[in-house]
């Protein structure tokens, strides 16, 4: 079974708005070289989900991991991204989609943004 992993971000209209989401694809993909790890973008900028998802599915993907790259699970995550997989399930049944949480709601993530956070304030 081959698989990957897409980073999903929101998108912005400004270029520059996806570089650190590029360097956490290339700093996930360097630590998991035998696992394509692709981005994935909302609105705004491409490749767009369902183009990635379609993408890897011709390159005979199985399994795709959706990690949401945003802080919280507000609409987007809640709403806009269960239809999409939905939607792409049904598009794709050979690929078993599976989503993770919202990457900011991790405990871990939290912590490592409160350490950049106390250490802001006493610099």
């Amino acid at each position: 079974m081959s698989r990957a992993l897409i980073l999903f971000a929101h998108g912005a209209r400004a270029a520059s708005w996806a570089a650190p989401f590029e360097r956490l694809r290339e700093m996930t993909q360097a630590r998991m070289p035998e696992v394509p790890v692709t981005l994935a973008f909302l609105e705004l900028m491409t490749p767009s989900l369902p183009e990635q998802v379609a993408a890897l599915a011709a390159q005979g993907v199985t399994r795709v991991t959706v990690v949401p790259v945003f802080l919280g699970q507000g609409g987007h995550v809640l709403r806009d991204l269960p239809l999409m997989v939905e939607q792409l399930r049904g598009t794709y049944p050979q690929v078993d989609i599976s989503v993770a949480g919202a990457v900011g709601e991790d405990p871990q993530v939290q912590r490592a943004m409160t350490d950049y956070c106390v250490a802001a304030a006493q610099a």
